[in-house]
């Protein structure tokens, strides 16, 4: 079999992401830890909760909606729920399934960490990139995303924000 090795353009492009996928989540892993005492995971379970009714979750719902399996999100969800921060319900119409709370505590440790990880994520994503090369960004991504998830199911989890984005571009409103 003959491999198509990577050419120079296609080597440069690829070694940058690979650098990107590699720094990123640490930089925002350690921003967390040091200012909110949250991993970057447990902050986004937190947050994935915040945004749901009643800011509460299905534990397969959750899992789904970031992309965890349900070991991994159970093993997280005991850790806050040590702290805290989540609480599991059951649900007498339906014993075979988990609920996962945000509690006030937690609500509150999302509204204290949130401030500093958008900071982060402006300055090291955001305010790097015109607003074009954001438009390419996301472009470039949702390609790459169609490759590794071709059948779009965990497409709900990155096309979320869509929606309003398309009706703030359609109608900006005073001042914009």
């Amino acid at each position: 079999m003959d491999t198509p090795w990577l050419d120079r353009p296609q080597l440069r492009a690829w070694v940058r992401l690979r650098a990107v996928l590699e720094l990123l989540p640490g930089v925002l892993d350690a921003q967390l830890r040091r200012d909110a005492g949250l991993t970057e995971f447990e902050y986004y379970v937190l947050a994935t909760l915040s945004e749901t009714p009643g800011r509460t979750s299905r534990m397969t719902e959750l899992s789904w909606g970031t992309n965890a399996t349900l070991p991994r999100l159970s093993h997280v969800v005991t850790r806050l729920e040590g702290r805290g921060l989540v609480e599991r319900l059951s649900r007498p119409e339906d014993r075979r399934t988990t609920h996962v709370r945000l509690t006030d505590e937690g609500w509150e440790k999302v509204r204290q960490a949130a401030p500093g990880h958008v900071e982060t994520v402006h300055h090291h994503v955001v305010d790097a990139l015109t607003p074009e090369q954001l438009d390419q960004l996301a472009a470039i991504a949702d390609a790459v995303l169609a490759r590794l998830d071709p059948s779009g199911t965990t497409a709900a989890i990155y096309t979320r924000y869509d929606e309003q984005l398309k009706k703030e571009k359609r109608d900006p409103g005073p001042g914009r």
